[in-house]
């Protein structure tokens, strides 16, 4: 290579750089946008490859819907993609009282080792007054967070609450259905929405499994925080997601249902000026979704 070419190649190298480097910015810069009591996500490194190995190869089915923006592809198309590797061994999951002045819901705390039934477990099925919403999950994964929704859901934490947050990418760049806080009135008029807990917390894991596509679902804590997990997960409804960094724990991957979601979703929002979070719980959707029943099986 002469001196010529290998100067031309460090520029082309260089202006790479720079333009992955304004990629990463301009999403930082959409920060705000998405913060709220359940959720705040940067940029994703990686594609919706990640998901396609993690969880059985459907996340192609279910994004098909929507097209990544420009920026996501520019961010994902030359960082490596993150690697994980199902859990072996002995499990031990440590679940911690809440300490945080928010509403809370206690139904006990989950056995600190997952059982052998929990660790078969396939799906977890979100039943609301709309239809079912089927999610693929893995335990090898993610078993402390399996086995925390396995237990709320046996106990029937989740019965008669209502999914209490819709985002939409025309007023913040992105979209999601975010439920779990049994507080919730999702009527655009109470304070505390999006706060509500389960009364523990715990560790994350599987964050960066997958970008957060459309169909992923993924458990969301406060601001800023880590390993403060407890019942309130997330839903995204929109591949412009892909921008947004690994972050949260993953949950899963929707298989069926989706559809429900997008009904919702275009019946649009209350804005709830009153939010003491200043997002987490404002945009209640204006179609209620009330989740009836959670179900884990191993089918």
């Amino acid at each position: 290579m002469s001196g010529d070419d290998r100067q031309n190649e460090l520029a082309r190298e260089h202006k790479e750089r720079q333009a992955r480097r304004a990629a990463e910015e301009n999403a930082k810069g959409r920060r705000n946008t998405f913060i709220g009591a359940g959720v705040a996500v940067v940029l994703v490194a990686g594609g919706i490859v990640a998901a396609t190995t993690l969880f059985g190869g459907k996340a192609e089915n279910v994004s098909a819907a929507s097209t990544p923006s420009p920026s996501a592809s520019a961010s994902t198309s030359s960082e490596p993609e993150p690697s994980f590797t199902p859990k072996t061994g002995p499990i031990s999951c440590a679940y911690t009282k809440d300490t945080q002045d928010v509403p809370k819901k206690f139904v006990g705390f989950p056995p600190k080792k997952p059982s052998a039934a929990t660790m078969k477990i396939k799906t977890m099925t979100v039943r609301t007054n709309h239809g079912d919403i089927v999610i693929e999950v893995d335990p090898k994964m993610t078993p402390c967070t399996i086995n925390s929704m396995a237990f709320l859901a046996k106990k029937n934490f989740f019965d008669g609450t209502k999914c209490h947050r819709l985002v939409v990418p025309e007023n913040s760049g992105v979209g999601l259905l975010q439920c779990g806080d049994p507080k919730a009135k999702a009527d655009g008029k109470n304070a505390t929405d999006g706060q509500g807990t389960a009364g523990y917390v715990f560790g994350d894991e599987a964050a960066g499994a997958m970008p957060y596509t459309r169909g992923v679902v993924f458990l969301t804590q406060p601001t800023d925080s880590q390993g403060q997990n407890s019942s309130q997960f997330a839903i995204s409804t929109t591949n412009e997601n892909a921008q947004l960094d690994p972050a949260y724990s993953v949950l899963g991957m929707v298989t069926s249902g989706m559809e429900l979601i997008d009904k919702v979703a275009a019946g649009g929002f209350i804005v709830n000026q009153d939010d003491v979070t200043g997002d987490g719980g404002s945009t209640a959707p204006k179609i209620p979704i009330i989740i009836k029943d959670v179900v884990l099986s191993a089918k």
